[in-house]
């Protein structure tokens, strides 16, 4: 609970210092950092895209020690068994077999961030299991249900290898807020501080360089509430938002040309009811970052792509060539859709 007398943007400091501590960690992801914090205010589960060794761990137990509570990891692997995320069993030393819970059970309510890496490399089994903790924020084990209250889970795909892998299936992707890509930094100078400056090389120095408990996670469900009842839409803003996420379905409608591409066959499906309502969550936290008490056309703009871009499915033709495709028709739509 929020302590008694606190005002809701009482908070905005707190969360702008996790935001300016993230960036002197996380150099030269400043936007990554700001859709990651973003996303967390709004209680969403994040998909991160981007190579190895880009810092998505670091900028992930980064956040984690930011809010506090217990930060859990698993690889993905094709012999992943979803019991596998509930319990292990093992024999002790007395010879005897024993069951423990496992990562998403261990920490009880106190676990916060939860990081499935390469997700794409498990089964679809476990993929069910994820969405059902994903989307009620509880899992049944042990003859019992599970509540994880306070649980954002964070996925990232391998995109360079294609053997042993598993395209995430629709239903959840849809689950998951935003997509957030990590990029390398392109500034040569930047590389060059991140190769030789010694502060970087010992990631666990690096990463408690952030304050613990800097916005307390157990707090998190009612900041978030209250950020959206207290940020405004006008009606003129949502129809401008609807009109975006109708382009995503129809956009031979709104007159919307990709190069190289017939927009008329180019779409199986578009942004969902759901991702509709997330990307005004999405909208109203920008805005309230930016201490604004009415979400206005750049919020929207800010949050489109890392929230509706993964909800777009392309038609098997054109669906080879997503990566190449998805960015251009997204940028596309804002720049043809009327704003206000």
């Amino acid at each position: 609970m929020i302590e008694p007398g606190t005002e809701i943007d009482a908070w905005r400091d707190r969360a702008l210092r996790l935001d300016a501590s993230a960036n002197r960690i996380m150099v030269g992801q400043q936007r990554a950092v700001r859709l990651l914090l973003i996303a967390t205010l709004a209680r969403g589960h994040v998909l991160l895209e981007g190579d190895v060794g880009v810092g998505k761990t670091t900028l992930l137990q980064t956040l984690a020690r930011g809010i506090g509570g217990a930060f859990e990891r698993i690889e993905g692997t094709v012999d992943l068994m979803p019991s596998d995320l509930l319990y292990y069993t093992f024999v002790t030393r007395e010879g005897q077999p024993r069951v423990e819970a496992g990562p998403l059970l261990k920490h009880g309510p106190d676990l916060s961030v939860f990081f499935f890496n390469e997700i794409n490399r498990a089964r679809p089994q476990v993929h069910s299991l994820m969405l059902r903790a994903m989307a009620e924020r509880s899992v049944s084990a042990f003859n019992a249900e599970h509540s994880l209250p306070h649980l954002q889970v964070f996925a990232d795909r391998n995109r360079v290898e294609r053997e042993e892998t598993f395209e995430i299936p629709a239903a959840v992707r849809d689950r998951f807020f935003m997509e957030i890509t990590i990029e390398m930094p392109d500034d040569p100078a930047l590389l060059r501080e991140l190769m030789v400056d010694t502060r970087y090389h010992d990631v666990g120095a690096l990463i408690d360089e952030m304050a613990p408990s800097t916005v307390p996670f157990r707090e998190l469900n009612e900041v978030s509430a209250r950020i959206q009842a207290s940020v405004r839409t006008s009606e003129t803003l949502q129809r401008y938002a609807l009109d975006l996420c109708t382009a995503t379905r129809n956009p031979a409608a709104f007159g919307i040309e990709v190069e190289g591409v017939d927009t008329a066959r180019l779409v199986q499906a578009g942004a969902s009811p759901r991702g509709m309502s997330m990307l005004l969550q999405a909208a109203r936290v920008a805005a309230w970052l930016a201490g604004r008490a009415e979400v206005v056309p750049e919020d929207i703009h800010a949050v489109f792509e890392p929230a509706i871009a993964h909800r777009i499915f392309l038609s098997p033709m054109y669906e080879i060539r997503r990566s190449e495709i998805v960015g251009p028709f997204v940028a596309t739509i804002l720049a043809t859709v009327t704003s206000p």
